[in-house]
Parts: structure tokens; C-alpha cells; sequence
């Protein structure tokens, strides 16, 4: 349904946590697995290449991390990753190769592929981002709806039932998100989409679209 499965978003090569979407069909269904996985995945990981730092956080010994930053588990930061000045990760989260997490940014239950750039006054929470997905300055994923219900995935085909209370946004590859920007619970864009600043999105955004003003969405042209 309206290409938003995990196969239509995301390059499985590009996350060090591929196989937690084995048997997955929608990509919100590994929400829920994020914790755990990590905590298997983290006591097999190459004491050489990972030092593991506290309860069940493993940081790649080529990752940057600043001093100011706040990590807590579970947690596995891969190589060459940044995390910047005051970055809050509050756990459950996998933060992927030569990614970036920057400035009074905060993660809660979240898998960044690796490239991810969320470099900026981001809130990411419960939601996936895909290989080279970059979120502008002070865009932010919301995650719970106003009335508390359970989130649903409105598509042209009709709505899909999540069963989840809290679900931020599913970023396909190489998705781009223009600053201050807000993700409403829900919310999935398919690969290599642009969403213009200061939006307020919510629903699907197909592979190769512009989200524009007043919520128009309008297929890229091919350049020749």
C-alpha cells in the first residue's frame, strides 16, 4: 500500500540494525523492538571496534562525542559518528555510521541509518530515519497526538492502524526536511522527497515529491 513498506523506503545495507526488520512488513512495527535489539545486537559487537560505556551503551571507538553530550542506553553510536554539544540521547536509540547528531539535539527510541544528519535543535523520537536523510534546523518529529489516541497512517488508499500511542515519522533515504518543520505522528515520506520549511506535514508523502506550501504535494521534475 502506497509503497511505504520497508523495502520501498530504506537501504537495509546502511544500518547496522538490518535485521531488526526481518519478518517486518511496516517499518513503525520495529518501534516497538528497538530496545531489545539493541541490547542483543551491542554484546556482540568487536571489542576492538566499540567500547562499551556504562549500562548496555556501546560507542565506536572512531566516534566523536562531546564531553557535554548526554548518552543513555540502550544505546549503540557507530564509527565515525558525531554527537555534538549537548546532544540528549535518552536511550533506545541507534545512531549509524558518519552520522550526526548536533547541537541540543534529543533521540528517544530511534534508529538513524547511517549519514543521517539531525544536526540542529531536532526532537526525533519513535521514528526511523533512512541512509542520508537530513532534518533542517529546529524540525522536529511530534510523536503523540493531541487527543492521546492511536496513531493511524493516512494514505490515498485509506488509513492504516498502527496500534501505537506514540509514533514520530518514518524519513525514507535521502529525505530532505526544510528548518522548523513539524512531522505529526504518523507521518511517512518516501525516498529522496523535500519537505519546503516551516511545514506542517502529516500523512504520506510519496518517493520523489515536494511537500509545498498549504500542504500541496507535487512530483520533482527529472532533470535532463
Amino acid at each position: 500500500m502506497s509503497d511505504i513498506k520497508v523495502n520501498d523506503l530504506y537501504n537495509l545495507d546502511e544500518t547496522i540494525a538490518r535485521d531488526i526488520f526481518d519478518g517486518v512488513t511496516y517499518p513503525w512495527e520495529a518501534l516497538a523492538l528497538i530496545k531489545e535489539f539493541i541490547v542483543k545486537l551491542g554484546n556482540t559487537l568487536d571489542p576492538d571496534v566499540y567500547e562499551k560505556r556504562g549500562d548496555d551503551i556501546w560507542v565506536a571507538k572512531s566516534a566523536k562525542v562531546f564531553d557535554s553530550a548526554y548518552i543513555g542506553g540502550p544505546c549503540i553510536i557507530d564509527e565515525e559518528a558525531e554527537v555534538r554539544h549537548c546532544a540528549f540521547i535518552r536511550g533506545s536509540a541507534i545512531v549509524g555510521k558518519g552520522a550526526v547528531v548536533g547541537n541540543s539535539t534529543e533521540l528517544k527510541n530511534v534508529i538513524l541509518f547511517n549519514k543521517v544528519q539531525v544536526p540542529h535543535y531536532n526532537y526525533v523520537g519513535d521514528s526511523i530515519l533512512g541512509y542520508k536523510a537530513h532534518m533542517g534546523a529546529g524540525s522536529i518529529t511530534s510523536n503523540v497526538k493531541s487527543d492521546k489516541m492511536l496513531v493511524n497512517v493516512h494514505t490515498t488508499e485509506g488509513d492504516i492502524k498502527t496500534g501505537l500511542k506514540k509514533f514520530g515519522a518514518m524519513l525514507g533515504d535521502e529525505v530532505e526536511v526544510g528548518c522548523n518543520s513539524v512531522l505529526n505522528p504518523g507521518t511517512v515520506i518516501g525516498r529522496n522527497s523535500n519537505v519546503y520549511p516551516t511545514s506542517c506535514v502529516r500523512g504520506v508523502i510519496p518517493a520523489l515529491h515536494i511537500w509545498k506550501d498549504n500542504g500541496s504535494i507535487t512530483a520533482k521534475v527529472s532533470e535532463r
